[in-house]
């Protein structure tokens, strides 16, 4: 690990830029941005929903252009793409030009995980694997906190906030130049296009981060909204909630080791769980608002574990395609979004938030039905990982 350590940084501080600034402060600050645009829960709904289909547009796209552009050049255009969708979110006045900015912030999400995922296998030996890409997966939870952080200093000012969050992605894109590896990785032998989806236990990897990932919306697009309306939450207390969530996604950095211990599908299971438990906490926590922090904090840590447990499964059953095993869970997670958000819109706008937040459960208990399928030990996957990066 001590020789990759500035790529696993600006890696790092690439998933912080894309997921935790550019994709997820949007649910942070939906309660400022519907109030000065005057949108509906729908409307912030198909904006979150089509933030979440340019995900998986920028997931296929680095899928292909990672193996033909290098990871380098991939890696640092989903920098741009952040920085730029983050910059025309602060310049904003209308419903439009904000959809617009998301899906471009979208965008940059499906562009970062594919190529960081192909550079560790070239950088990295197959049993150090996890645990970098452990570390970079949590790299969401620190954008997080950082966003939650710049909320309490900034109070409402949603727009300076985004300025500030484009000045950073600035400075990380020129990072990753220098950074990640330059080159193309070594070409593998031509394979049928639609093979790596033969692959067994793909599909039960994907049918059970398509269900995550829609039940993930209630708090990632509505959360913030869910804790003013519901509870009543000021501005400073969301953007705690919203800290709290960070620092409990941080405990992701260690999913490689706990999964050494414990066998994926077991953390796996875990971690939905703990999903679930979230939304529970939630829906008591009008009786007891100190719930909605504990559920907060939960949830980070149960969702950044779970997708950096799809994360390892699909790179260990895809090892020659990285790329790939990280790209298909990842797009399946993103699709999955796609769907949740509008549908999470239009049933808490039609039922209340007690119907959205179990139907989130239900939705997450659906995911724990799908087994990790050769997916046991990282240690053990890794053996049958193929040879040793190049260095």
């Amino acid at each position: 690990m001590k020789g990759g350590r500035n790529l696993v940084l600006a890696a790092f501080a690439l998933t912080a830029l894309s997921y935790g600034l550019a994709r997820f402060a949007y649910g942070l600050l939906l309660p400022q941005i519907r109030a000065e645009l005057s949108l509906s829960a729908a409307a912030a709904g198909w904006i979150g929903g089509g933030a979440f289909a340019a995900y998986c547009a920028g997931i296929v796209l680095a899928a292909f252009a990672s193996s033909r552009l290098g990871e380098r050049l991939v890696a640092v255009l989903a920098g741009l793409a952040a920085t730029a969708g983050l910059a025309l979110v602060a310049l904003a006045a209308a419903t439009p030009m904000l959809a617009g900015a998301m899906a471009l912030a979208g965008l940059s999400t499906g562009l970062t995980s594919p190529p960081l995922a192909s550079a560790v296998a070239r950088r990295f030996d197959a049993p150090a694997r996890p645990r970098a890409n452990g570390l970079i997966n949590a790299g969401t939870a620190a954008g997080i906190v950082l966003s939650g952080i710049a909320a309490l200093s900034f109070a409402a000012a949603w727009r300076q906030l985004y300025v500030l969050f484009a000045l950073l992605g600035v400075a990380v894109s020129i990072w990753l130049w220098f950074a990640l590896p330059s080159g193309r990785p070594a070409r593998q032998a031509p394979r049928a296009p639609f093979q790596p989806l033969r692959q067994p236990g793909l599909a039960g990897l994907c049918a059970a981060a398509f269900l995550m990932g829609a039940s993930s919306t209630a708090i990632w697009t509505f959360g913030a909204d869910l804790l003013r309306s519901e509870l009543q939450f000021s501005e400073a207390r969301i953007a705690l909630a919203w800290v709290a969530l960070g620092l409990g996604g941080l405990a992701g950095g260690l999913t490689g080791a706990f999964a050494a211990r414990l066998g994926l599908g077991v953390l796996h299971r875990l971690a939905l769980s703990g999903m679930v438990l979230c939304y529970l906490m939630v829906m008591a926590a009008p009786a007891a608002p100190w719930l909605a922090f504990v559920a907060m904090a939960l949830f980070g840590t149960a969702y950044i574990v779970s997708s950096g447990v799809l994360l390892i499964s699909g790179t260990a059953l895809l090892p020659l395609r990285p790329d790939l095993g990280l790209g298909i869970p990842f797009l399946a997670v993103a699709i999955g979004q796609t769907i949740g958000a509008p549908l999470f819109g239009a049933v808490l706008g039609a039922a209340g938030a007690q119907a959205a937040l179990s139907l989130s459960g239900a939705l997450t208990g659906g995911a724990m039905a799908w087994g990790m399928r050769g997916a046991s030990r990282p240690g053990r996957l890794s053996a049958a990982s193929g040879p040793s990066p190049a260095r």
